[in-house]
């Protein structure tokens, strides 16, 4: 499944989380420090993530007990952005799935990976 960081979520963010740090606001700054330009907040792709968890599974009976985020690259404003994710654990007696997901971007570079593991509720 693919998300499109758009100017509406970078305000979005901005308003409800108040993070304005220079590298995320300032293109100037981000560009001395080496990057192509305002750097997106890296807790946007948790919202990808909650919107997978919540909303892309075949059940609403769900709840996230544990997450695991790396950043690996920067994602700019405007960037399409590639998520996918696999079951890498069942551990039936608990109700319990792992899944290892990753990001990436149109060049198939890794802007982030890591792990969730969620509960079942029954």
């Amino acid at each position: 499944m693919s998300f499109f960081v758009s100017n509406d979520i970078y305000i979005g963010f901005l308003d409800l989380f108040k993070d304005k740090n220079p590298l995320h606001t300032n293109e100037h700054f981000a560009i001395d420090k080496g990057f192509d330009g305002k750097v997106m907040h890296g807790n946007i792709l948790n919202g990808f993530i909650s919107y997978f968890i919540g909303e892309c599974l075949p059940t609403k009976n769900v709840i996230i007990h544990t997450q695991e985020i790396q950043y690996k690259n920067p994602v700019y404003l405007n960037d399409e952005i590639f998520f996918s994710a696999i079951v890498s654990e069942v551990i039936e007696s608990v109700n319990v799935i792992q899944f290892k997901f990753s990001f990436k971007n149109s060049s198939s570079k890794i802007v982030a990976k890591g792990k969730i593991q969620i509960g079942i509720f029954i």
